[in-house]
This record gives C-alpha cells, sequence and structure tokens, in this order.
C-alpha cells in the first residue's frame, strides 16, 4: 500500500443542505445531538432522512455533517442515493438524552450499514485535548495506528493504537497539545503504511476524531477525515 499524506479538515464545512425545521425540539423536550458521517466509498451521494423527513441533501463520500439536534428515543434513519427512494440504510437507532452520537454511512455500498458511536464530548484534563480514532476503511483489514512526534521511526515504537479492527472506535486518548504524526500500518507489520499524515495539530481543550477511510470507489490510497468534535 502506498504511503499516502492526506489530512482532510472539515471545520466550518458548508457542504451539507440541513432542513432544519426536521429537528426543532419543543421546549421541555429532551433531546440529543446526531452527526452523520458518510464512509461508503462507493455509494455515490446520497440524501439522509430522520424520521421520514429529508435532513441532508447530496452528501459526497468522506464527508461529515456538524451535530443535527433530535428529540431523544429512538429516530428512524434512512440513507439513500440522491435523487431516488430507494433507501440502502434504514435502522432505527435509540439516541438517549443530552447524548452526542456519530452515526457513519458504512462499508461497500454492498453491504453499507449504519454503524453508531456514542460521543465523550466531556471536557479534556486541563491542559490536554482528546483523540478518538475510527476505523471505517473497509479494504484496510485490521489496523495499527501510531500517533507519534512528526519523523518518529514508527519501527524502533510499538503502536499507541494496536489492533484496531474494521468497524471499531479505539478509546479516546488523552493527548498534550501539539503537532503529530498520525501513522496507520497493517496490524503487526510496521513496515507498510497505509495512511500518513505528518502534521496532525490539536490544541488543549479540543476534542478530534480521526476516521481512516477508502479511497472513493474502495480500497488505496487510504485517507485520514478529522472530525471536530468540540472546540
Amino acid at each position: 500500500m502506498p504511503r499516502v499524506s492526506r489530512l482532510i479538515s472539515l471545520f466550518g464545512m458548508s457542504l451539507l443542505t440541513l432542513a432544519l425545521t426536521a429537528f426543532t425540539v419543543g421546549c421541555g423536550q429532551e433531546h440529543a445531538r446526531v452527526r452523520i458521517v458518510h464512509a461508503s466509498p462507493d455509494a455515490g451521494n446520497v440524501d439522509v432522512l430522520f424520521d421520514g423527513k429529508v435532513s441532508l441533501t447530496n452528501v459526497p463520500y468522506a464527508t461529515a455533517s456538524d451535530y443535527l439536534t433530535v428529540s431523544a428515543g429512538t429516530r428512524r434513519i434512512e440513507v439513500r442515493p440522491t435523487g431516488s427512494s430507494n433507501d440502502v440504510i434504514n435502522s432505527n437507532v435509540s439516541f438517549s438524552s443530552h447524548s452526542d452520537s456519530t452515526v457513519l454511512a458504512e462499508g461497500l455500498a454492498a453491504s453499507i450499514a449504519a454503524v453508531v458511536l456514542t460521543d465523550d464530548n466531556s471536557d479534556p484534563a486541563s491542559g490536554k485535548a482528546k483523540v478518538r480514532v475510527v476505523h471505517a476503511a473497509p479494504s484496510a483489514g485490521t489496523v495499527d495506528v501510531y500517533i507519534v512526534a512528526p519523523g518518529t521511526d514508527i519501527t524502533t515504537v510499538s503502536p499507541t493504537l494496536p489492533s484496531v479492527a474494521y468497524q471499531a472506535a479505539a478509546a479516546y486518548l488523552s493527548v498534550d497539545p501539539g503537532t503529530y504524526e498520525v501513522v496507520v500500518t497493517p496490524a503487526g507489520n510496521n513496515t507498510t503504511i497505509a495512511i500518513d499524515v505528518p502534521n496532525f495539530t490539536i490544541t488543549a481543550g479540543q476534542i478530534r476524531s480521526a476516521v481512516a477511510l477508502d479511497a472513493p470507489g474502495g480500497g488505496a490510497p487510504f485517507q485520514l477525515l478529522v472530525l471536530s468534535d468540540k472546540n
């Protein structure tokens, strides 16, 4: 797999159209926050519906919405190719009151599914930041993740996150603010680089989720999609 130096930042993203009226929460009503990630490399652009109402339209691969406010409880989430009425995902998902969640439309189109993650957006420890790695690259297999000082020879150190399986989210890491190199390799093979981001920068108080993805259409070169969870 070739060495890839690619970082996709989504701060201030304006690619998604939000139908905000679908998420109006009445006074006193319990609510939750939900973020949608298009992580299916060969599914094309999609629309996303909550409880039968179109909420996101023409969403391209490797993009994410902002957090959307929804009523707590069980919500029906549908994903369908833009311009189609045929769902590729139709799932009932339960959201706890005052929770934050990320829902990934994940996998190749033939086996696409909704993968639901519970987000921890509680403040990092004083002077620290938090990072979570999510494996959403169906062609990559189980991987090791290194979060190291830029220029580190990863063959001389142990993985920061060993053996992260596809569709898994690693535990949040508490890290010092600074610039890191994020390297992803096949599990147990520290000489083959799947992803290399040499300049991942995070500041105190921030929370980030780094999502490993296939290239558009599937397979290598793999990429890292960095989501701004907080601050």
